[in-house]
């Protein structure tokens, strides 16, 4: 197995050089960097990552915790993460914390244990209070999908507008009875979704009816079932707002068990913008949020704070994107249906 030494011999260097071009730290000139990293190439040198650690402090690792590692959702959370890590020569350690506050705290501890270089939160319903506790303690933390108010970075789409775009987009199709499937109170998207919402049907001057809200997990059993209690409730609904996509393709099964035709009887929309969205029937119009862009931004906020020690928090705010398909297009069925019946 080469070792620093041979690497530094290959390439003609001092040992000192090697280091500093493994590390990244101190001037090393460009045609002596591309020897070294040649030299490497060639004897397949493997650097001791432990050993390194104890000298730079930094292990290359970032820890990634996500709630739920089956929703469509949050791999491409992690893709974006991952990419963006690669290039900068990090690892991720991914954690799946079932929505689970107890199971979080825990993967915390383990990744403060392991010596990561940085946390990435996706989801988390770990309270602003918690994290205020170990903010002083732990290594920089990016909270992605959630606004928070404290000194560490966090990454979010506008999801009040966005839930706001989605139920005018229900009115604007004709829809009075709009319904909305919400994710988990603990949530605080859900929580948002929910007001965006209201927002817009307090601004259409149409109540807000408690019995047209029904709760989910953000799974798509649950959306079925949530569907099945909506129609239960009120038969008459036109429209359903879904928290999110994968709810919205089990309201879409269950509408189609009762032979309830899309979007002719009930217009749906749902949120995220996952990949599957798109394959469903009737294509789910969706609003879209920027999933992959997320996840790298969380690493070049952390590769700011860990390589660069740039203490500034920031909090990010990116726009979601209402993609319309054809199953929110009701006004479209209802005008070609009164056109046949003209001719």
């Amino acid at each position: 197995m080469a070792t620093i030494k041979d690497v530094a011999k290959l390439a003609g260097v001092s040992v000192s050089t090697v280091s500093r071009v493994l590390n990244g730290s101190g001037y090393v000139d460009k045609t002596t960097e591309e020897r070294v990293l040649s030299s490497i190439r060639s004897l397949n040198y493997q650097p001791n990552r432990i050993a390194r650690s104890l000298v730079t402090r930094k292990t290359k690792t970032i820890g990634l915790i996500l709630p739920d590692i089956t929703n469509p959702f949050f791999p491409e959370v992690v893709r974006g993460a991952e990419d963006e890590a690669h290039k900068r020569g990090y690892n991720i350690i991914l954690c799946n914390s079932d929505w689970d506050e107890e199971k979080e705290q825990v993967y915390l501890s383990v990744l403060q244990q392991q010596c990561v270089d940085g946390v990435i939160l996706v989801g988390t319903k770990l309270s602003e209070s918690y994290l205020a506790s170990i903010a002083a303690t732990f290594p920089p933390i990016v909270v992605i999908d959630r606004t928070i108010a404290l000194d560490m970075h966090s990454i979010s789409s506008n999801n009040i507008q966005g839930a706001y775009v989605a139920t005018s987009h229900l009115l604007a199709q004709g829809c009075r009875i709009i319904g909305h499937i919400a994710g988990p109170e603990q949530s605080v998207s859900a929580r948002q979704r929910m007001q965006g919402y209201r927002q817009a049907l307090d601004e259409a001057g149409i109540p807000f009816l408690p019995e047209l809200v029904v709760g989910g997990d953000y799974r798509m059993t649950t959306g079925k079932a949530a569907a099945a209690e909506l129609l239960r409730r009120s038969p008459q609904v036109e429209g359903i707002f879904c928290a999110n996509d994968l709810m919205a393709i089990g309201a879409l099964e269950q509408l189609r068990e009762a032979s309830i035709r899309v979007p002719r009887d009930v217009a749906v929309v749902g949120y995220d913008g996952i990949a599957m969205s798109r394959y469903v029937y009737p294509p789910l119009t969706t609003v879209v949020q920027p999933t992959y862009r997320m996840g790298e931004r969380a690493i070049q906020l952390l590769f700011d704070s860990i390589e660069r020690n740039q203490p500034e928090f920031q909090h990010i705010e990116l726009e979601p994107l209402l993609e319309i398909r054809k199953s929110s297009t009701r006004r479209a069925c209802h005008e070609n249906a009164s056109r046949s019946r003209h001719r």
